[in-house]
């Protein structure tokens, strides 16, 4: 009887962050999720902090919004990313990193063996914003909560932090990222205390290709990083 209640929890927890789905016929992310073992202290945790954000009141984002874009990959994962706020194809299929520039990140996490069965995604802001537009302060600053207690729940022993919102919403900065990135920052947020490092987000690769050479520094630290804290 435990076993199965254990089951059923889990169940329900991949049916509400999309869990099990198989992009077979898709252009974007063709890749099958593991049935991850998940404990059930965060598998309640999780499910109850994306009924917390879908439950927000007078949120405008949410209205404009398809879907909420809570998370991909592997929860038991010690390596979380996180970016600025989902984009149309996003919103669609309801994951993040789904367009164009999750292809991009995809083929930087295999450049050093990483994929989405072995990390952990999600953004600051869990509704597209209109028109694909930054996020405001005040938006950023409602849902930091969140953010904080989604980081406190995965309890990453590497912290990615992709582009400028990621950067300032965590860090509490307004430095430009090539002043912040290629070092790593220890940093208690919640009762969770990570390795930090900033780099560019994939979209503003794709419009500058040439600073892809900084993002390939950060990409080598964080793969010495995971060989240092042996996991």
């Amino acid at each position: 009887m435990f076993k199965k209640k254990n089951s059923l929890k889990l169940l329900k927890y991949y049916e509400l962050i999309n869990y099990n789905l198989i992009y077979n016929n898709k252009t974007i992310n063709r890749y099958k999720k593991d049935n991850f073992e998940i404990s059930e202290d965060k598998t309640k945790s999780l499910i109850k902090l994306k009924k917390a954000i879908n439950d927000l009141k007078n949120c405008e984002l949410k209205k404009n919004a398809k879907n909420i874009v809570f998370s991909d990959g592997n929860p038991k994962s010690k390596i979380m990313l996180l970016g600025e706020a989902p984009g149309a194809n996003e919103d669609h299929e309801g994951l993040p990193f789904v367009g164009r520039a999750g292809r991009l990140l995809d083929k930087m996490l295999s450049a050093i063996d990483l994929d989405r069965n072995k990390i952990y995604i999600s953004n600051i802001i869990n509704f597209r914003p209109p028109e694909n537009r930054k996020p405001t302060e005040k938006e950023i600053k409602r849902y930091l909560p969140f953010v904080t207690k989604h980081i406190e729940i995965i309890s990453p022993k590497i912290l990615v932090l992709l582009g400028s919102t990621a950067m300032n919403a965590i860090i509490g900065n307004q430095e430009v990222i090539s002043n912040m990135r290629g070092k790593w920052i220890e940093k208690k947020i919640g009762k969770c205390t990570t390795s930090i490092i900033i780099t560019f987000h994939p979209a503003f690769l794709m419009r500058q290709p040439a600073q892809k050479k900084l993002a390939w520094i950060d990409l080598k630290m964080i793969r010495d990083k995971k060989i240092e804290l042996k996991f």
